[in-house]
């Protein structure tokens, strides 16, 4: 395998492997979830159900994300027009975050590590994805 499509290759298998931590976050108990917003420094977390579907939810569209991720890295030769274009879709998505999280109020560790980070990891995932050695 060529150095462009092997750090490709683990790239996508880091974030897709993170990505499917998140699959804790679905099946956790709610004191769990109310520790960690409290660790997060977010205060007590409220009440309501729809906040503890929407930490839920968004958790298993995480861990799937991160399985689309896994299987992408299996032949990024083959996949690399749809590997470009959710690492274009990410770059979006990114600054999407980066406003949510803003306008949320969310601590700046959060805005960075999340919608900086994924930013990040798309441009590394276009720019190993240029090579001539991924045209397949």
């Amino acid at each position: 395998m060529k150095p462009a499509a092997r750090k490709l290759t683990w790239l996508l298998r880091a974030i897709g492997i993170f990505d499917l931590l998140s699959l804790l976050a679905v099946f956790m108990p709610r004191p769990w979830h109310e520790w960690a917003h409290g660790f997060a420094g977010l205060g007590a977390l409220p009440e309501s159900p729809i906040v503890i579907y929407l930490a839920r939810s968004a958790s298993a569209l995480y861990a799937l994300y991160g399985a689309l991720l896994l299987f992408l890295a299996s032949d990024v030769i083959r996949h690399r027009p749809v590997i470009r274009f959710l690492a274009w879709a990410a770059q979006v998505h990114a600054l999407i975050l980066v406003g949510i999280d803003w306008s949320a109020g969310l601590p700046l560790w959060w805005l960075l590590a999340e919608g900086i980070g994924y930013a990040g990891w798309a441009a590394l995932a276009l720019w190993w994805s240029r090579s001539p050695d991924l045209r397949g």
